[in-house]
Protein backbone atom coordinates (compact mmCIF):
# COMPACT_ATOMS: atom_id res chain seq x y z
CA UNK A 1 0.00 0.00 0.00
CA UNK A 2 2.74 2.60 0.71
CA UNK A 3 4.83 1.61 -2.53
CA UNK A 4 1.80 2.04 -4.45
CA UNK A 5 0.76 5.35 -2.69
CA UNK A 6 4.71 6.41 -3.36
CA UNK A 7 4.17 5.06 -6.91
CA UNK A 8 0.86 7.50 -7.50
CA UNK A 9 3.00 10.84 -5.50
CA UNK A 10 5.92 10.14 -8.23
CA UNK A 11 3.23 9.91 -11.32
CA UNK A 12 1.45 13.13 -9.82
CA UNK A 13 4.83 14.78 -9.61
CA UNK A 14 5.79 13.55 -13.31
CA UNK A 15 2.30 14.71 -14.53
CA UNK A 16 2.55 18.10 -12.60
CA UNK A 17 6.25 19.03 -13.96
CA UNK A 18 4.97 17.46 -17.36
CA UNK A 19 2.54 20.35 -17.69
CA UNK A 20 5.02 23.26 -16.36
CA UNK A 21 7.52 22.38 -18.77
CA UNK A 22 5.23 24.87 -21.62
CA UNK A 23 5.29 27.90 -18.56
CA UNK A 24 9.14 27.00 -17.79
CA UNK A 25 10.24 26.71 -21.38
CA UNK A 26 8.35 30.46 -22.10
CA UNK A 27 10.25 32.24 -19.89
CA UNK A 28 13.15 34.23 -20.71
CA UNK A 29 16.82 33.31 -19.38
CA UNK A 30 17.66 36.47 -17.12
CA UNK A 31 20.79 36.94 -19.00
CA UNK A 32 18.76 37.49 -21.69
CA UNK A 33 16.00 39.76 -19.86
CA UNK A 34 19.04 41.95 -18.89
CA UNK A 35 20.51 42.39 -22.36
CA UNK A 36 16.90 43.15 -23.60
CA UNK A 37 16.96 45.67 -20.66
CA UNK A 38 20.10 46.69 -22.00
CA UNK A 39 19.05 47.58 -25.41
CA UNK A 40 15.67 49.02 -24.28
CA UNK A 41 17.88 51.81 -22.55
CA UNK A 42 19.69 52.42 -25.90
CA UNK A 43 15.91 52.46 -27.67
CA UNK A 44 14.46 55.15 -24.89
CA UNK A 45 17.02 57.72 -26.94
CA UNK A 46 15.52 57.41 -30.31
CA UNK A 47 13.68 60.08 -30.20
CA UNK A 48 16.66 62.51 -29.99
CA UNK A 49 18.54 60.62 -32.25
CA UNK A 50 15.73 59.23 -34.96
CA UNK A 51 13.92 62.35 -35.45
CA UNK A 52 15.75 65.44 -34.11
CA UNK A 53 18.74 64.72 -36.36
CA UNK A 54 16.91 64.37 -39.66
CA UNK A 55 15.77 66.03 -42.08
CA UNK A 56 11.30 66.68 -41.37
CA UNK A 57 9.55 63.97 -42.53
CA UNK A 58 12.59 62.01 -44.11
CA UNK A 59 11.54 58.71 -44.71
CA UNK A 60 13.89 55.28 -45.88
CA UNK A 61 13.04 52.55 -48.08
CA UNK A 62 12.21 49.48 -46.56
CA UNK A 63 10.21 46.05 -47.02
CA UNK A 64 6.42 45.74 -46.67
CA UNK A 65 7.27 43.08 -43.90
CA UNK A 66 9.66 45.18 -42.12
CA UNK A 67 6.62 47.21 -40.96
CA UNK A 68 6.10 44.83 -37.97
CA UNK A 69 3.60 46.08 -35.75
CA UNK A 70 1.78 45.05 -32.68
CA UNK A 71 -0.85 44.46 -35.19
CA UNK A 72 1.04 41.65 -37.19
CA UNK A 73 1.94 39.65 -33.72
CA UNK A 74 -1.72 39.74 -32.96
CA UNK A 75 -3.28 38.72 -36.41
CA UNK A 76 -0.43 35.79 -36.63
CA UNK A 77 -1.04 34.66 -33.48
CA UNK A 78 -4.91 34.45 -34.10
CA UNK A 79 -3.94 32.36 -37.34
CA UNK A 80 -1.51 30.05 -34.71
CA UNK A 81 1.44 31.02 -35.12
CA UNK A 82 3.57 30.51 -31.76
CA UNK A 83 5.39 33.33 -30.32
CA UNK A 84 9.12 31.03 -30.61
CA UNK A 85 8.26 31.69 -34.23
CA UNK A 86 7.41 35.14 -33.83
CA UNK A 87 10.73 35.84 -32.15
CA UNK A 88 12.33 34.36 -34.68
CA UNK A 89 10.80 36.48 -37.03
CA UNK A 90 10.91 39.34 -34.97
CA UNK A 91 15.19 38.94 -35.09
CA UNK A 92 15.06 38.86 -38.59
CA UNK A 93 13.22 42.18 -39.33
CA UNK A 94 14.90 44.10 -37.09
CA UNK A 95 18.48 43.02 -38.35
CA UNK A 96 17.52 44.48 -41.11
CA UNK A 97 15.82 47.62 -40.92
CA UNK A 98 19.04 48.60 -38.25
CA UNK A 99 21.04 47.82 -41.64
CA UNK A 100 19.36 49.99 -43.64
CA UNK A 101 19.39 52.93 -40.92
CA UNK A 102 22.89 52.59 -40.95
CA UNK A 103 23.25 52.13 -44.62
CA UNK A 104 21.63 56.05 -45.16
CA UNK A 105 23.77 57.44 -42.63
CA UNK A 106 27.09 59.26 -43.20
CA UNK A 107 30.43 58.58 -41.09
CA UNK A 108 30.28 61.78 -39.53
CA UNK A 109 26.28 61.45 -38.88
CA UNK A 110 25.43 62.09 -35.37
CA UNK A 111 22.93 59.67 -35.17
CA UNK A 112 25.55 56.80 -36.38
CA UNK A 113 27.19 56.17 -32.98
CA UNK A 114 23.55 55.39 -31.66
CA UNK A 115 23.15 53.10 -34.35
CA UNK A 116 26.02 51.41 -34.78
CA UNK A 117 25.54 50.62 -30.72
CA UNK A 118 21.77 50.08 -30.95
CA UNK A 119 23.14 47.39 -33.30
CA UNK A 120 25.70 46.24 -31.24
CA UNK A 121 23.59 45.71 -28.66
CA UNK A 122 20.71 44.02 -30.92
CA UNK A 123 23.52 41.32 -31.87
CA UNK A 124 24.51 40.76 -27.77
CA UNK A 125 20.18 40.00 -27.32
CA UNK A 126 20.39 37.56 -30.48
CA UNK A 127 23.52 35.28 -29.90
CA UNK A 128 22.12 35.31 -26.27
CA UNK A 129 18.79 34.07 -28.02
CA UNK A 130 20.34 31.50 -29.99
CA UNK A 131 22.06 30.24 -26.90
CA UNK A 132 18.67 29.56 -24.81
CA UNK A 133 17.02 27.17 -27.50
CA UNK A 134 18.06 24.09 -28.73
CA UNK A 135 19.13 23.74 -32.35
CA UNK A 136 16.28 21.85 -33.21
CA UNK A 137 14.26 24.21 -32.14
CA UNK A 138 15.00 27.06 -34.55
CA UNK A 139 15.69 24.74 -37.18
CA UNK A 140 12.05 23.69 -37.49
CA UNK A 141 10.08 24.84 -40.80
CA UNK A 142 7.97 28.11 -40.49
CA UNK A 143 4.47 28.29 -41.21
CA UNK A 144 3.87 28.61 -44.82
CA UNK A 145 2.65 32.53 -44.16
CA UNK A 146 5.72 33.27 -41.81
CA UNK A 147 7.92 31.41 -44.71
CA UNK A 148 6.66 33.89 -47.45
CA UNK A 149 7.20 37.02 -45.44
CA UNK A 150 11.34 34.83 -44.61
CA UNK A 151 11.61 34.84 -48.37
CA UNK A 152 10.98 38.02 -49.00
CA UNK A 153 13.21 39.29 -46.27
CA UNK A 154 15.92 37.81 -47.55
CA UNK A 155 15.31 38.54 -51.58
CA UNK A 156 17.60 40.05 -53.27
CA UNK A 157 16.35 43.85 -53.23
CA UNK A 158 16.53 44.23 -57.40
CA UNK A 159 14.28 41.47 -57.43
CA UNK A 160 11.47 42.54 -55.14
CA UNK A 161 8.58 44.16 -57.10
CA UNK A 162 7.88 47.67 -56.29
CA UNK A 163 4.84 47.27 -54.59
CA UNK A 164 6.41 45.40 -51.76
CA UNK A 165 8.57 48.79 -50.96
CA UNK A 166 7.45 50.85 -48.34
CA UNK A 167 8.66 54.24 -47.09
CA UNK A 168 9.14 54.97 -43.15
CA UNK A 169 10.63 57.31 -40.73
CA UNK A 170 13.74 55.86 -38.74
CA UNK A 171 11.69 56.70 -35.45
CA UNK A 172 8.54 55.10 -36.66
CA UNK A 173 10.96 51.72 -37.44
CA UNK A 174 12.25 51.88 -33.97
CA UNK A 175 9.24 52.54 -32.43
CA UNK A 176 7.95 49.39 -33.78
CA UNK A 177 11.10 47.49 -33.02
CA UNK A 178 10.62 48.63 -29.64
CA UNK A 179 6.56 48.02 -28.96
CA UNK A 180 6.71 44.42 -30.55
CA UNK A 181 10.41 43.71 -28.15
CA UNK A 182 7.76 44.52 -25.11
CA UNK A 183 5.21 42.14 -26.60
CA UNK A 184 7.34 39.31 -27.91
CA UNK A 185 9.33 39.32 -24.35
CA UNK A 186 6.80 40.56 -22.08
CA UNK A 187 7.93 38.78 -19.24
CA UNK A 188 11.22 40.74 -19.01
CA UNK A 189 9.49 43.92 -18.82
CA UNK A 190 6.78 43.04 -15.98
CA UNK A 191 6.49 44.61 -13.35
CA UNK A 192 6.47 42.12 -10.35
CA UNK A 193 3.46 44.19 -8.66
CA UNK A 194 1.60 45.37 -12.22
CA UNK A 195 0.41 43.37 -14.48
CA UNK A 196 0.76 44.88 -18.29
CA UNK A 197 -1.09 44.25 -21.67
CA UNK A 198 2.01 45.08 -24.16
CA UNK A 199 0.41 42.93 -27.17
CA UNK A 200 -3.40 44.50 -26.27
CA UNK A 201 -5.05 47.23 -28.39
CA UNK A 202 -5.09 49.64 -25.24
CA UNK A 203 -0.75 48.85 -25.59
CA UNK A 204 -1.02 50.40 -29.39
CA UNK A 205 -3.21 52.93 -29.20
CA UNK A 206 -0.53 54.66 -26.68
CA UNK A 207 2.35 53.23 -27.92
CA UNK A 208 3.16 56.11 -29.79
CA UNK A 209 2.53 59.05 -26.37
CA UNK A 210 4.20 56.19 -23.50
CA UNK A 211 6.88 53.87 -23.27
CA UNK A 212 8.88 51.94 -20.03
CA UNK A 213 11.14 54.76 -20.09
CA UNK A 214 10.98 58.45 -21.14
CA UNK A 215 12.58 59.43 -23.90
CA UNK A 216 15.18 61.98 -23.75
Amino acid sequence: MVQLSASVCLLGGLMGLYLLMPVLMALTPPSMCTALKTLNNSLSHRHRYMKHNFPLNYTIMVHYEEVYKLSNIGKMRRQGVDDLVLQRLWFQVNQGVLKKIIRVLPKRHPSRPFTAELERRFKDVEGLFVQSHPSEALQQELPEKVQDKWDRLTEEPERVPQSSWRFSTPKSLLDNFCHTMYCLFSDCFTDTDTEHDYCGASRRRKGRKKDLQPES
